[in-house]
């Protein structure tokens, strides 16, 4: 991954950038923020589970992790112990946060999923389909690893393009939130139209609008805000708004 942007926001008293393997334009991205008065380290909790991160060659990634001081919690191999499929490895970053490393053919997204605890499936698959399009890629259940995982996110192929993993881990009934992961972001061409889809599937099978469609001041874009079923926060961004940022910036940087 590369840097892609950074800002600081002294009045705010925070830092933030964004970092990812290609243009924020077109690439699923990560944001970091640096909150300047937080004493204590921050909590990720038991909600948010991990990144996940689609690699050429999983093992050579994982000795440059190893190299880099990352801590590799599941070497490299199977899904199943002897069985046949795709080649994984977990690591963590010096933060805590869980990434999945997974072998696949070249991507247009290698930064290609995030993993969400949830503890009703059937639900959360029919929040994300109603509300925001998405489309139900895979789901696949593993009673000895005792979860189930259904795959959510736009188009059919389910390695070309960003997907949401809704995880039910069996028997769990409750996690912690924690307040290490904010939000996953996504573009729409009108907010406020689809602020509205989101309210009707909201009255349907619950979750909550946190903030009504709008621009934002100093920033001038309009977005809206709501949870999902098990409170994980979505942000809708105006598609042209946000371009508009992007070029601002990248005039500032390149006058």
């Amino acid at each position: 991954m590369k840097v892609l942007s950074k800002k600081n926001f002294p009045a705010e008293k925070y830092s933030n950038a964004v970092v990812g393997f290609g243009p924020e334009e077109s690439q699923f991205v990560i944001g970091l923020t640096d909150h300047h008065n937080a004493v204590d380290k921050l909590d990720i909790g038991t909600a948010f589970s991990h990144f996940g991160i689609s690699t050429q060659d999983i093992y050579n990634t994982v000795e440059k992790v190893r190299a880099s001081g990352g801590v590799i919690t599941r070497e490299p191999g199977p899904l199943v112990d002897g069985g046949e499929g795709t080649v994984f490895a977990f690591m963590n970053d010096p933060d805590g946060y869980s990434f999945e490393l997974l072998q696949r053919p070249p991507t247009p997204q290698p930064l290609s999923h995030i993993c969400l605890n949830v503890l009703d499936l059937d639900r959360s698959i029919e929040f994300y389909n109603k509300s925001l399009g998405m489309n139900l890629l895979q789901t696949f259940d593993l009673p000895q690893e005792r979860y189930t995982v259904g795959m959510v996110g736009y188009g059919s192929n389910l390695t070309q393009t960003v997907v949401i993993e809704l995880k039910y881990n069996y028997n769990v009934t409750a996690y912690r939130r924690g307040n290490g992961y904010a939000q996953v972001a996504i573009g729409t061409n009108d907010v406020y139209k689809s602020a509205a889809a989101v309210r009707l599937v909201i009255k349907e099978v619950g979750g909550e609008i946190i903030l009504p469609p709008g621009p934002i001041p100093k920033m001038d874009t309009k977005i809206t805000r709501f949870l999902d079923t098990d409170g994980f926060q979505t942000v809708l961004v105006d598609n042209e708004d946000y371009q508009k940022r992007i070029e601002e910036r990248e005039m500032k940087q390149n006058p």
